[in-house]
This record gives structure tokens, sequence and C-alpha cells, in this order.
């Protein structure tokens, strides 16, 4: 039995302790809004947050979970409103296709305030986008990162 925190919720997961974090946050806890782009860790779609580090969650096994908190993008949004970041990219047009941009919002969480195109760049670096030049991701970080 495995125990964590998923997105401020206890849980107790019953699943094989090699099964991808991935596969457990969206088979056993329905949590669909985390992607499997590659399944190698190479794209970052599935980004998710564990104990407050942006991972690949394709690569981590569930036992890393025991005792730790995990966040996801379904966790972000409060009371009905989307987290700044959200709505940034909803705004700025950051999202297109919609499979990189839960990875992409949780990698950018850890931007602080007034990050520059460069620090958005570096903390963005393990996520790949197949739709877009960049530019509108950039803009919503920018904008989201003023918004929180």
């Amino acid at each position: 039995m495995i125990a964590c925190k998923v997105n401020g919720t206890s849980r107790r997961l019953n699943v094989h302790p090699m099964k991808r974090v991935l596969d457990v946050l969206r088979e056993d806890l329905g949590l669909t809004g985390t992607k499997e782009g590659c399944g190698e860790g190479e794209c970052g779609a599935c980004t998710v947050r564990i104990d407050g580090v942006p991972v690949n969650s394709c690569l981590v096994p569930a036992a890393h979970l025991d005792g730790v908190s995990v966040e996801t993008i379904e966790g972000l949004g409060a009371n009905g409103k989307l987290h700044p970041l959200q709505d940034a990219f909803v705004v700025e047009g950051g999202a297109q296709c919609g499979i990189c941009t839960p990875g992409m919002i949780m990698a950018a969480l850890q931007l602080p305030r007034g990050a520059s195109t460069v620090d958005i760049q570096a903390a963005l670096a393990g996520n790949l986008c197949r739709c877009t030049g960049y530019e509108a991701i950039y803009r919503s970080v920018k904008k989201g990162a003023r918004g929180r």
C-alpha cells in the first residue's frame, strides 16, 4: 500500500510499485489532465510536481510516491477558477492541441514573478510542443507569472 497526497488529498494506493506514476494518475485516480506524449521522458507532456519538483511522471515508478505530495494540473485551480497560469494560456493562445499544455504549466510553476524569457526558456527546456513556435507559450507564462 502506497500512502501519499495527490492535489492535497490523502490517498492510499493499492497499485504495483513499478507502475508508472502517469498510469496511476490517469487509470487509478481518473486524473486525465496529465498527458502521455512520448513515454520516454523526452517531451515533458506528463510533467507533474512531486514535493514541489517538476518530474516526468512516465519515468517515475509508483513506489516513489510513498510519503510524498503530488500536484497535477487538476490541483491548480480553486473554487471553480483557473490558476493564473492556466488562464494566461487561454488568453494568450499558449494552448493549441493541448497535449503539452499541462506539462508546460506544471513546469512553469517554479518560475518567480517577473521571470525573463531566458528563465522561461530554461524552465521549459524539457517540454516540447509540436504545434507552435513557442512565442505564445512564453507570453502565456510571462502573463501567468505576473498574475500570481
